[in-house]
């Protein structure tokens, strides 16, 4: 019987609460035993994942692109300035700014797969302070509510917490709406393959790009056999230290290879295809993790689009559902949105031609458009225009008619 079935048999026990059985993963998980060997036999955790390039690029570019939107509050349709909508897009408690605790519970969710924020209210029930918690120290269980609903319980070393007192993120849950899937074990060997071929390609260099090799000769025991091989590794290093690229070998002595060198395995492709899976992890175009070998003007822009449209708007809505829930309750007024058409901040031309349909159509006034770009309000900047020459089609003519 193995260790993991031992912990599978014998039933456990919390740290924090003796009474609440902890299964076999959240204890391994608890205890820091999260490394696992991929296929390829190197360890797979989160942070010899974020060791892969591509990876680190994409958890990095969604949480960041994620954390970088305006946050706001709206009661209806009206932007409130008060209570949560005064901090909530500049800190979201005494230490920590809102772009930090959101780029910190993104990167948790895209790598081990869950983030946890404590929502702390005051004694009248409003909301004062959000607090990122460590997910590695949360367990969470199946618990029954007063109305005999299923519900989830979240206990740390130093606290129970109700379901209604957490925000929730997780990257995809599991059949009993309680443990999770991260993305990283989920797909350990693709990524067990990208650190494998990164750490090869390290020690390719590293020996001068000489593969395994066999020394094969006229030894007359084995302690000479030994003693030769390492005469020639050591001159293998010299040379490659040193930038010589021929060895000279006793007469009756021949070195061959018994591996494959970076060209024969294919080096290349095989880390241009771990940058395409990763990229299928996270559903992001590759043109965003840097891999502009099949990039042309057009499809960058689509690939862009997709990114938005795809990529972005799922964890938006993920979030902006989560936090209402938590925050606002089921029937409320009150809602959190990411503001998205920051997103066309650094495309002044875009954002000039948006403004300005904007303002001819009558769907935004001059003012509003200037305190979307910062800029001061204006004497009449309130109204709403349109263009003079749009008029109802049975309106056709009716001016001309007049004047004959």
């Amino acid at each position: 019987m193995g260790v993991l079935d031992m912990f599978k048999r014998a039933e456990a026990r919390s740290i924090e609460n003796p009474n609440v059985p902890v299964s076999a993963d959240n204890f391994f998980q608890l205890m820091g035993f999260d490394n696992y060997s991929s296929t390829s036999g190197v360890t797979v955790n989160v942070e010899t994942a974020l060791g892969v390039p591509a990876l680190w690029s994409a958890v990095n570019f969604i949480s960041g692109t994620l954390a970088g939107l305006p946050l706001e509050v709206y009661r209806g349709n009206e932007q409130v300035s008060t209570g949560i909508g005064a901090w909530i897009d500049r800190a979201v408690n005494p230490t920590t700014s809102s772009f930090n605790w959101r780029k910190y519970t993104f990167e948790q969710t895209l790598t081990g797969g869950r983030s946890a924020t404590l929502i702390i209210r005051n004694g009248n029930g409003e909301i004062t302070d959000l607090v990122p918690l460590d997910p590695a120290d949360l367990v969470v269980t199946e618990a029954t509510n007063d109305l005999g609903f299923p519900t989830k319980v979240y206990r740390t070393k130093t606290a129970i917490y109700q379901a209604e007192e957490i925000i929730d993120l997780t990257f995809m849950v599991k059949n009993n709406q309680i443990d999770f899937r991260g993305p990283i074990m989920a797909n350990k060997d693709v990524i067990g393959l990208a650190i494998a071929s990164a750490r090869y390609g390290s020690k390719a260099f590293q020996s001068g790009g000489i593969p395994p090799a066999v020394l094969q000769g006229p030894f007359n025991s084995g302690a000479s056999a030994a003693r030769a091989s390492e005469d020639v590794a050591a001159a293998t290093a010299k040379l490659a230290r040193e930038g010589r690229p021929v060895m000279a070998l006793p007469l009756g002595h021949e070195l061959k290879s018994i591996g494959f060198s970076p060209e024969q395995m294919q080096l290349l492709n095989l880390q241009q295809l771990c940058i395409e899976q990763i990229a299928r992890i996270y559903s992001l175009p590759p043109v965003f993790l840097q891999d502009l070998s099949k990039g042309t003007y057009s499809n960058v822009e689509q690939q862009d689009l997709h990114f938005v449209k795809h990529t972005l708007r799922r964890w938006i809505e993920q979030t902006e559902q989560e936090m209402n829930l938590k925050l606002f309750g089921r029937v409320s007024d009150m809602s959190i949105r990411f503001n998205v058409d920051s997103l066309l901040r650094g495309d002044l031309k875009t954002r000039m031609e948006a403004h300005a349909t904007a303002i001819q159509n009558g769907i935004k006034t001059p003012n509003e458009i200037r305190d979307h770009e910062g800029l001061e309000p204006l004497p009449g900047g309130d109204d709403l225009m349109i263009q003079g020459a749009t008029v109802p089609i049975t309106m056709q003519g009716a001016d001309d008619a007049a004047t004959e």
